[in-house]
């Protein structure tokens, strides 16, 4: 029996997996194939059983209906009151989604999940409401019937020859926790209908004559059990994977091609379906040409909504850039494993004398290994229309005089040839390479033809007998004028055609250019305000658009930082304000784009997307847009890569913030550790030294002579003395450790600084030969008296206690340029080479054995550091010569007025 447990770590994916479903809301459909069927009903009854167990059950919408039995199961219930919008002079009841989310209940009833909500409301369509509310962890009950799914609309409409506007992507449905049927008979349906307890009279003549007849009715349930059971199916599959540990995948991959077209729409339905039926991963691909931008208004909403169709039904958006449609579908087809294209029927363009290759022909040359699947349709054929404003804007007047000029230049160059007795032959090419210059250098295929036709009149009107007429005598010349068209269009074309290749390359290499620099760009930011300045400037650079960039701190999303395309035109307040935040936030909390060309707060200025991490949205992009096309296909795609490279740097550095912020805690950790380590064990000493003094003073004090009294005496005030400049010194490490040590600095003598530490330096100073050099009495630097002496009295307590006894300490000042500089070196055996560079690090000590008996924690000379770096200055270790060590620090130097 084969072992298929699943490993720890599934275990862990599956818990979270199911905790993350537990924070969100459940979702029910009651589905039907048709008005009538009683879903309201269905749904209505199992909210009442829901309420009788003990759910708190809200009615959050439910469509006003002439069915008594169904309003009156509605009543009992506490309903939400409606949203009262106005619309074209009309009120409008609408769900109020902000008072549901206030509510709060555990189950809220929302009938027809398809519907479209007026103008103003916070989302385009219910559905998006729905989402809102799952996000939010209320249970949700709702009706839908099969028409309103977004991939069976073609077939829908096929049955029935109606086509539903108010349509409902499939992932809403796929995604449902529970999807109960609700169905009947198509007779006892129509009887319904004739009892008038559906429609009213009128209403339900025309129903049954239109769409209520029986044929419709039994097509539209098939369809509706057939979506029932490819739900159920695909769940089973789903469970099966889980068992498994793997996804469900047979390996096939759709493409679908992506188009202007009309007929489009269906395409990518069909596609969708593939995709359902082969458990295939599925692909939506366009390919932009440089004609795209010249697309009608009409043809780039077609376009949009096609995209935004794919996206719904769950295709992977790609788009490529070139001139070559066929190839670049065959060229990403090889490259990402697509095992089945899926389009539309091309239209077949004529050649002037034979048919060329069609589209289909050409991508099946180019793919052979491919299966191309051809959708037909009924509707004329497609021929993507250009705006006219793009057309007018070819006619220049400086390509005009250019194709005048290289035209006489070629006619001036054809006269010297004719007077040098040159063939003819020799002067038409000289008019073919005017017209491929012509058509290099101008813009528009317009001017290539137009000197193609000018070349041969010029021609023959210059160079044919009889010269200055447009006749011809000899019987070959037609044939010659003919070749020479065919030659010039043939010309004219083909560089066109280089040209707009040329452009195509050059327009994919900047924008490669940009993502890569992008990715390199982030790759060297180490501070967030690094990221998110770069961030915006390259995705400024890709969009030519100004950007507002959200960031989040401590879960809070931040105002934007404006980075303006033109810096001679700043974006505007409004673009800026409270209204456009509150989108922002909105987008941060739901995880999903808002805003203008969106579904969702289609009012607003500026196009929001997220910055999504693994987890949780790292940051907001806002893009302000100035009319309510949005982005580009192709641009949107780039974004989209741009953004993800954004969120893996965002992610790398919160990454690192954790780690270093872990660290600090760990070193805070030790150097705790090391302090009450050190403090336990020095504090001993002194202390023992001081209360075994005190008791023999308190025990025997009467009999002990009076100059071994002084002694003790003395004994424990220098131990006091120490443990003083114990505490001291530990009191200062934790007030720079907390960023409160402050520096009240003053001018101060030089001279007067070293003598006030050496009044309190360590009780074995007389052990040893102290001595000063100044090189100038007058040395003045602006310090905090106490900081700089109590740094003083540590070096000089560190050469005391690492020295031997009767070695030489010298404490050397002297200017150097516009600093102090103090030295103080002793003749000891000095440290080496490697303790050199950790020196200055708390708790460090050269040599242990040296230093526990002579009570060093190893703080003084770390917070000499500090203390020296926060006056501006640098402290350092060096050898002495011929022997020992040499501790010196720099002050800046305060200049003296000998004359004031």
């Amino acid at each position: 029996m084969s072992d298929e447990r699943p490993t720890p770590e599934t275990l862990l994916k599956r818990i979270s997996d199911h905790e993350g479903k537990a924070k969100r809301g459940t979702l029910k459909i009651f589905f039907g194939y048709a008005a009538g069927v009683g879903k309201t009903y269905a749904m209505l009854d199992a909210a009442r059983s829901e309420q009788k167990a003990g759910a708190d059950v809200v009615l959050g919408y439910i469509e006003p209906h002439s069915r008594p039995d169904t309003m009156a199961l509605a009543q009992g219930f506490e309903d939400i009151p409606v949203k009262k919008v106005a619309y074209r002079g009309i009120v409008l009841n609408e769900f109020d989604l902000d008072a549901a989310l206030k509510r709060k209940p555990e189950l809220i009833l929302v009938d027809e999940l398809a519907h479209t909500n007026a103008s103003g409301c916070r989302h385009v369509k219910r559905y998006d409401d729905i989402e809102e509310l799952l996000n939010a962890g209320i249970n949700v009950y709702t009706t839908l019937n099969v028409q309103h799914l977004e991939s069976l609309n073609d077939i829908v409409a096929s049955v029935t020859h109606i086509t539903v506007k108010e349509r409902v992507p499939d992932f809403i449905f796929d995604r449902a926790t529970q999807v109960e049927l609700v169905d009947i008979e198509p007779d006892v349906l129509i009887e319904r209908l004739n009892a008038r307890k559906i429609y009213k009279e009128t209403q339900a003549k025309r129903a049954l004559r239109h769409f209520f007849t029986r044929d419709n009715l039994v097509a539209l349930r098939e369809i509706a059990l057939r979506r029932i059971a490819d739900k159920v199916n695909r769940e089973v599959e789903s469970n099966r994977a889980e068992v498994r540990d793997t996804p469900y995948y047979t390996g096939e991959h759709i493409l679908v091609c992506l188009s202007s077209s009309p007929s489009n729409a269906k395409v990518i339905r069909t596609a969708a379906r593939f995709a359902s039926a082969f458990h295939a991963s599925f692909t939506a691909l366009f390919v932009e040409t440089p004609h795209t931008k010249e697309l009608n208004d009409k043809n780039r909403v077609r376009l949009r909504e096609n995209l935004k169709l794919a996206e719904q039904l769950g295709a992977k958006i790609a788009t490529v850039y070139g001139d070559d449609v066929a190839y670049q579908i065959s060229e990403y087809a090889n490259a990402g494993g697509v095992s089945k294209i899926v389009m539309g029927r091309s239209n077949n363009k004529h050649g002037l004398f034979f048919a060329k290759p069609n589209f289909v022909e050409r991508l099946t040359a180019l793919a052979p290994n491919m299966d191309v699947y051809i959708i037909p349709d009924n509707l004329p054929p497609h021929r993507p229309e250009t705006a006219q404003r793009h057309i007018q804007e070819h006619f220049y007047l400086s390509d005009l005089l250019k194709m005048a000029g290289i035209l006489a230049l070629c006619t001036f160059v054809g006269v010297l040839f004719s007077s040098l007795h040159y063939v003819q032959i020799n002067i038409i090419t000289i008019y073919i390479l005017g017209v491929l210059i012509i058509s290099n250098q101008t813009n528009g295929r317009i001017y290539g033809l137009g000197s193609s036709v000018l070349s041969v009149l010029i021609y023959n009107y210059v160079f044919i007998e009889p010269r200055f007429t447009l006749n011809a005598y000899g019987q070959d010349y037609p044939v010659t004028f003919l070749i020479m068209l065919i030659s010039s269009l043939i010309t004219s074309s083909l560089t066109m055609r280089v040209k707009y290749q040329a452009k195509a390359a050059a327009v994919n290499a900047h924008r490669t250019g940009i993502l890569l620099e992008t990715s390199r760009k982030l790759q060297r930011a180490n501070e967030f305000h690094e990221i998110v300045e770069k961030s915006s400037q390259q995705i400024s650079r890709l969009l030519n658009r100004s950007v507002m960039f959200f960031a989040v701190k401590d879960g809070e999303l931040q105002k934007p930082w404006i980075y303006s395309a033109d810096p001679s035109r700043p974006l505007p307040v409004e673009y800026s304000g409270e209204e456009e935040y509150a989108v922002a936030v909105w987008v941060y909390h739901n995880r999903k784009p808002a805003g203008i060309s969106t579904d969702t707060l289609p009012g607003a200025k500026a196009l929001y997307l997220p910055v999504k991490g693994k987890d949780t949205v790292l940051a907001v992009i806002g893009i302000p847009m100035w009319n309510e096309e949005g982005l580009e296909v192709f641009g949107r795609s780039l974004l989209e890569g741009m953004i993800y490279e954004i969120s893996f740097a965002i992610e790398k550095y919160n990454l690192n913030e954790k780690q270093n912020q872990a660290s600090m805690k760990a070193e805070k950790e030790r150097l705790r550790a090391n302090l009450l380590r050190a403090i336990s064990h020095d504090l001993r000493t002194p202390l023992t030294s001081i209360s075994g003094n005190a008791s023999v003073l308190l025990s025997d004090g009467t009999q002990i002579e009076e100059e071994q009294t002084h002694r003790l005496l003395e004994n424990i005030y220098e131990d006091s003395l120490w443990l003083i400049n114990l505490v001291e010194n530990i009191l200062a490490v934790t007030r720079i450790d907390d960023g409160r040590l402050s520096i009240e600095t003053q001018p101060e003598l030089v001279q007067d600084l070293i003598a006030e530490a050496l009044l309190h330096t360590d009780r074995h100073s007389t052990e040893h030969q102290i001595s000063t050099v100044l090189e100038d009495d007058m040395l003045m630097v602006r310090v905090d008296a106490h900081l700089i002496v109590q740094t003083i009295i540590n070096i000089v307590n560190n050469a005391i206690t690492y020295t031997p006894v009767g070695s030489q300490i010298v404490i050397h000042a002297f200017q150097q340029k516009q600093w102090v500089i103090v030295e103080i070196s002793d003749n000891g055996k000095g440290i080496p080479d490697k303790d050199k560079k950790q020196i200055f690090d708390m708790f460090y000590t050269a040599n242990n054995e040296i230093v526990d008996s002579r009570r060093g924690l190893g703080i003084g000379l770390s917070l000499c550091k500090s203390i020296i770096n926060a006056h501006g200055g640098e402290i350092y270790v060096r050898d002495h010569q011929p022997h020992g060590t040499v501790f010196g620090f720099s002050l800046r130097l305060e200049e003296v007025d000998h004359h004031g």
